[in-house]
């Protein structure tokens, strides 16, 4: 890192043990992703607020390279595991490591990434209801799956409106998920 780890515990007495653990996560996850440049981790002890009483809280906050940042700031309020210290400290780690690597993805481009959402009518649907067209806002016909559907695809009829995602099949053009937009069908 370029700059020293931030440390700040708020609500309870600075422990080393603690922060030795804190300092190995915050190494793992250089060793591992090497682009962090600063981290602060905030530590605060179980408070009096209804909702998180006798919880512990890990706020994370790590700086990347070009002003990216990654934070984990919310500990799961109903979760009791949060009582033991350790455990929160282990979640907040774990769920920043699966943000950098989210992140990383990002950056490298393997994570598909949906154009703005299409809406169109469904004018036909297979008999075994396996596929359909769904016409397209400037006229073009496009296909569907079934298993491009989002939730029950029993509730897709002629005329039903949907928001869907356009991309490049085996085949040519496609739709992908499909997503109802409420219970409004055309007229016949």
């Amino acid at each position: 890192m370029q700059t020293p780890l931030e440390l700040d515990f708020q609500g309870i007495e600075p422990i080393p043990r603690v922060r030795a653990a804190i300092e190995a996560h915050v190494a793992a996850l250089e060793e591992r992703f090497g682009r962090v440049t600063a981290c602060r981790v905030v530590l605060k002890g179980p408070g009096p607020h209804h909702q998180t009483s006798g919880l512990y809280e890990v706020n994370i906050r790590l700086a990347l390279p070009d002003g990216r940042e990654v934070d984990v700031e919310r500990t799961p309020s109903a979760d009791e595991r949060h009582a033991d210290l350790d455990f929160a400290i282990n979640d907040a780690f774990k769920r920043a490591r699966r943000k950098l690597q989210d992140h990383v993805r990002r950056l490298q481009g393997q994570v598909k990434q949906h154009e703005d959402q299409s809406i169109g009518t469904v004018v036909r649907i297979d008999p075994a209801g396996a596929f359909g067209f769904i016409e397209a806002s400037d006229g073009h016909e496009i296909y569907f799956h079934r298993h491009s559907v989002l939730g029950d695809p029993s509730h897709l009829a002629v005329g039903t409106r949907v928001s869907f995602a356009e991309e490049m099949g085996e085949k040519g053009p496609q739709a992908s998920t499909v997503k109802l937009l409420g219970k409004h069908r055309l007229r016949a």
